[in-house]
């Protein structure tokens, strides 16, 4: 059950770090103008992205190995949710990201900023996936 544990810590510090992007860091730098706020997005994104990465496919392993272990489908369908996370974020995400990465801190405007809001958004379904797994590793060890 140790493995559960930890695919139940590495869920939930996903989930937080998610949700203190979308509830604290994203509306922050929202109060910034439109230079800033890509200025500082593009650092943070790529900090942040190598990291939930990271804890996406452990939470993923994590999960899978929990499963095989246990028999238990709640951790399986946890390992599931954190790997949502990927295509979720190739397929949902990218396309915005590059958009944001190609754009000159020159050329940032009220386009950029929509982007930003709407990007947000996007990252919000990552948090929702993380917080779903979190649920399904906790019914897992109940």
């Amino acid at each position: 059950m140790f493995l559960g544990h930890l695919a139940l810590i590495t869920a939930a510090i996903f989930a937080g770090a998610a949700f203190y992007i979308n509830f604290a860091e994203q509306p922050a730098r929202l109060s910034l103008d439109d230079r800033s706020l890509l200025a500082e997005w593009k650092p943070a994104y790529k900090r942040g992205y190598s990291m939930q990465a990271t804890l996406a496919i452990a939470g993923f392993l994590l999960g899978v190995v929990s499963w095989w272990l246990t028999g238990r489908l709640a951790f399986a369908a946890g390992a599931v949710l954190m790997l949502a996370n990927w295509p979720w974020t190739i397929f949902g995400i990218l396309p915005t990201n590059k958009v944001l990465m190609a754009t000159e801190l020159a050329d940032a405007g009220p386009h950029t900023r929509a982007l930003l809001v709407k990007w947000n958004k996007l990252h919000a379904v990552r948090t929702g996936l993380a917080m779903c797994a979190v649920v399904a590793f906790l019914f897992a060890m109940s």
